[in-house]
């Protein structure tokens, strides 16, 4: 356990060498080539996927599958991004899973399943059975395959920000999102021609029955699928270093899963009539909510850790007695950031969100060294996190004190026989008057 000193030591650099790294990193290993050489490759993909798709859809169709494709992807992530609140991961990495999705993974999908399409109608000289077998077993592997290879280059690379399931699923899900839009916009614009070549309008029109099984009916089918990817390289991040077969192995199984229930919805057009729609029913549906249920949960699990944990920190100084339970309660860090922006403006709520955070990562990262599934740094990392809680402690601890007293439940004693609120006694409403944050 952190003992606490007068003030806590700055932590080295995070290009030093800590752990024998080296001292100077040959160019191509320095960030800005990583990062320089990564956004060159997703621009390259999305002007590539850009020109194949209009050229598919003819610019009216882009234009129009542009903007129907658009609808559901703010609601996809802020849900994903509502699950991230306990721990918020940064929103580079989203928005790196959501171009991966939409630009390279769309890309290599539509390179590789329209070659391997081809090549089994040419091979097998029945064009019908080839996209058949395209749609049922070459476009689950590769399209999956494409898209948790976002998932693994931020579990390999953004490690300290991938500790567990949820940020599995956030990252597999907006991956997934990305791609689905563009998928979409190809769909979409695809209908809206051959509308245009038909002559139909309304609700009779391809491009209307489109929409509504693709941005109605079924906006998380992607998500869905990638999320069982996600699942699994979440369950690795909190295995122990030394399980290596089961940290290669079980994301390997999330990505079987994704491809068999991808194979499963895409064969559903082959099984009658109303095979899409009893699939959608007894299949889909359910494994949504079972899924939705275990990210919930997991969640709720997530904030039980924190409050769990960080009482350790308390007992040591790093703490005051009320955090614990104020940072374990999703209400009370709202009532703190409200109260931070109340009384201190934006960039004093924005310490507390970022102390909140912090705290949350102190207190996983406390219990996979409890489980012994922390990593060699382990105590380098935990400097780290309590020199960031130092440096913000006079901004957020009287918005956390403030929301540990607003949110805990009655106490009810025999004299005064009126109940007092939480260990604090009930002081009513702040004094509009005062401002702890004036110095």
């Amino acid at each position: 356990m952190a003992t606490h000193p007068p003030y806590p030591t700055h932590p080295p650099q995070p290009g030093g060498p800590v752990g024998g790294a080296l001292r100077h990193a040959h160019w191509w290993q320095r960030t800005w080539v990583l990062y320089g050489a990564l956004s060159t490759l997703l621009a390259l993909s999305g002007l590539v996927i850009l020109a194949l798709v209009r050229e598919q859809t003819g610019t009216e169709g882009f234009l129009v599958g542009l903007g129907l494709a658009v609808l559901p992807v703010p609601l996809l992530i802020t849900a994903f991004r509502w699950l991230d609140r306990v721990a918020p991961g940064p929103w580079r990495n989203l928005l790196f899973a959501f171009a991966w999705g939409a630009c390279a993974a769309a890309l290599i999908a539509i390179v590789a399943n329209s070659f391997a399409t081809k090549w089994i109608a040419t091979a097998t000289a029945d064009p019908s059975s080839a996209d058949t077998l395209g749609a049922t077993v070459i476009a689950p592997v590769v399209e999956e395959s494409a898209k948790a290879a976002a998932v693994l280059l931020v579990f390999l690379f953004r490690r300290r920000d991938f500790t567990g399931i949820v940020d599995g699923v956030v990252i597999a899900g907006v991956t997934a999102t990305g791609f689905a839009f563009t998928e979409n916009i190809l769909y979409l614009g695809t209908a809206f021609g051959t509308d245009q070549l038909t002559g139909e309008r309304g609700i009779a029109s391809v491009t209307a029955a489109t929409f509504f099984v693709r941005i109605v009916m079924s906006p998380f089918a992607h998500p869905l699928f990638t999320v069982l990817t996600g699942i699994g390289f979440g369950v690795a991040a909190i295995s122990a270093e030394h399980q290596h077969l089961r940290r290669a192995l079980v994301p390997l199984s999330g990505l079987l899963l994704a491809m068999g229930m991808h194979a499963i919805w895409n064969g559903s057009s082959t099984f009658g009539e109303y095979g899409f729609f009893a699939v959608y029913a007894a299949f889909m549906v359910p494994a949504f909510g079972l899924l939705t249920w275990l990210v919930i949960w997991t969640r709720q699990r997530e904030l039980r850790t924190v409050r769990e944990e960080l009482p350790a920190y308390a007992v040591a100084g790093w703490l005051t007695p009320a955090e614990p339970y104020a940072l374990g309660s999703m209400r009370a860090r709202r009532l703190a950031r409200d109260y931070a922006a109340h009384y201190g403006g934006r960039p004093a709520a924005r310490q507390v969100a970022q102390y909140e955070a912090y705290a949350t990562c102190l207190a996983f990262l406390r219990h996979r060294g409890r489980r012994g599934r922390a990593g060699a740094d382990f105590v380098v990392r935990e400097r780290e996190l309590l020199y960031e809680l130092w440096r913000r402690r006079d901004v957020a601890r009287p918005a956390l004190d403030h929301a540990a007293r607003s949110t805990a439940p009655p106490v009810p004693v025999l004299m005064p026989p009126w109940p007092v609120y939480g260990a604090y006694g009930y002081q009513g409403m702040p004094d509009p008057a005062y401002n702890p944050y004036q110095t």
